[in-house]
């Protein structure tokens, strides 16, 4: 083992048996500190970024495709009521490609994958009826590709052609949908269901097609006329615009939550054509043709005069007497006449009539003219008397016992999702601010351990100092009184003669009052370390 980690091991260990019971508790609690730190550190940054593999799966499919995975040993983990699936980015395709190997999801062999299989020995019947199937397979998973469609299914009514049977009824079908979260299908989509299914079955009307959805509402009935839905839709639209536009120039006069608005339309769908002619002339133009005629006729004679008589024979009577003069003219005049025909074709859906109806609150209409604010309602929902258009404006109290309770519990759930969020952020500040304390921590506790160890280098070298100083003071002290002695001796013999040479002995008073300076600078700057060495020597039964 190096010398220096040998040092810095000894070292620890010498502390470590010096340290209090207190000390003790503390740095095994800051190591389980920094442990548990270390570990969620590693669990926050080694989470994998999740993608979902498959969604809006049955559960046969998914209890399969966890199956899978579980095998294959792919983390995963399971969302939206346990129909959709996530799996790590790294691992989404190949997880896909192996799961589709697999042959899951197994619903997707539904439609014309059930041709595949079938054998060239199948009876009519069983062609027929596979066909059938694959049919109403490849209808019910295009419908369930809709937005706001979670599962379909199709069921086929096709009659077989018979040649005893003079005519054939048309075929039929009926669909079942399941909704998302929203609950309910627009009329747009319920129209394109019926037209995806009657435009796919040969022969199929789409009024032979029933749409019904998961809370046994009929979208759609077979027979019905598949226009009415759409108009249906188109009213409920018209009469939500124009409510729209009546309520948000109130809520703009009257303030929010102030005015009611109800608005009923009725909608002309008759698709009518009107032709008319129309004929003029204009004098300033020459005539197209004219021509004249004239016949005159000039002699004399009688004429004579009777009634007939029986069996058409004419009864002799007075004769007249005249000039016989005749004259007939005529006049054939071809004007030029200017002809107009006007077709007029009327598109369905025009408005046949609308009401209007208007409840304020009365906190408010005391201060409002009702003539004028009638007025401004009519101008803004396009009243036309004419038509039969009706609109009423009233003023009541108002129960806002509802509207209280909604806000009120709208602002609670408002006030929970603050909570909620700064509760979440707070715990992401607080991980942040421990794992950031922890690395503080360490740091320091490692500058710390490194300052110490040079202070108890530096002290030790200072106290082993003192000591080869005092050492050396004593030994000199005993030197010199050894030398006294011996030529004390020396002369006590007559060897030599008594006589004392002053020797450059350091004074102890000059010693001891530099000893202590340096002492007393070393605790001054040091005073902890300083005591613990005194506690360390008490506590040894070393004395200084």
């Amino acid at each position: 083992m190096p010398a220096q980690l040998n040092s810095v091991l000894e070292r620890l260990q010498k502390q470590a048996a010096e340290a209090s019971l207190a000390q003790k508790v503390i740095a095994v609690l800051l190591a389980a500190v920094i442990a548990i730190g270390g570990f969620a550190l590693y669990q926050f940054t080694s989470r994998p970024q999740m993608s979902p593999l498959f969604t809006n799966l049955s559960p046969a499919d998914a209890s399969a495709i966890v199956d899978e995975l579980n095998s294959a040993g792919v983390q995963y983990s399971l969302t939206g009521g346990g129909g959709t699936i996530m799996v790590p980015n790294n691992q989404l395709y190949d997880t896909r490609l192996a799961v589709a190997a697999a042959g899951l999801p197994a619903n997707s062999d539904a439609g014309y994958a059930l041709l595949d299989n079938m054998s060239m020995t199948s009876s009519e019947f069983q062609q027929q009826v596979t066909y059938q199937r694959a049919l109403e397979g490849e209808l019910a998973k295009t419908i369930g590709a809709m937005d706001g469609v979670t599962a379909a299914s199709v069921k086929l009514a096709i009659p077989q052609d018979s040649v005893f049977a003079s005519e054939t009824p048309n075929p039929t079908a009926s669909v079942f949908i399941q909704t998302g979260p929203t609950g309910t299908l627009s009329p747009a989509a319920v129209q394109a269901i019926v037209n995806l299914v009657s435009a796919s079955i040969e022969g199929m009307n789409p009024e032979d097609v029933a749409v019904i959805d998961s809370n046994g509402v009929v979208l759609s009935s077979v027979g019905g006329d598949s226009s009415t839905i759409m108009q249906a839709g188109q009213v409920s639209d018209y009469e939500q615009r124009i409510a729209a536009n009546v309520q948000q120039m109130l809520d703009e006069v009257l303030g929010a939550g102030n005015a009611v608005v109800s608005v009923t339309a009725e909608l002309d769908y008759d698709k009518t054509q009107t032709t008319t002619e129309t004929f003029s002339s204009d004098p300033s133009v020459a005539p197209l043709s004219e021509s004249t005629s004239r016949e005159e006729y000039t002699g004399s004679g009688s004429t004579a005069t009777g009634v007939l008589g029986p069996d058409n024979i004419s009864v002799p009577g007075d004769a007249t007497n005249g000039d016989g003069s005749y004259l007939k003219e005529t006049d054939v005049v071809n004007n030029a006449v200017n002809k107009v025909t006007q077709i007029q074709e009327t598109a369905p859906g025009s408005v046949q009539r609308q009401s209007v109806s208007v409840v304020v609150s009365d906190a408010v209409a005391g201060s409002m003219n009702m003539n004028d604010l009638q007025a401004m309602v009519a101008a803004a929902a396009g009243i036309d008397e004419n038509r039969g258009d009706v609109v009423n404006v009233a003023s009541m109290t108002f129960d806002t016992t509802a509207a209280e309770t909604a806000q009120t519990a709208l602002a609670e759930a408002v006030a929970t999702e603050q909570a909620a969020a700064t509760r979440t952020m707070y715990i992401d500040i607080a991980k942040w601010a421990s794992l950031a304390l922890i690395v503080i921590v360490v740091f320091v506790l490692i500058l710390r351990m490194g300052r110490k160890a040079k202070e108890d280098e530096r002290m030790t070298l200072s106290l082993e100092a003192i000591e080869e100083l005092e050492n050396r003071t004593q030994l000199a002290l005993e030197n010199r009184a050894q030398a006294v002695l011996d030529r004390a001796t020396q002369a006590a013999n007559g060897e030599v003669g008594l006589e004392l040479e002053a020797a450059p002995v350091p004074e102890m008073d000059d010693v001891a009052e530099a000893v202590r300076n340096e002492i007393m600078t070393f605790a001054a700057q040091q005073p902890a370390e300083v005591a613990e060495v005194l506690r360390g020597w008490i506590s040894t039964g070393r004395q200084r």
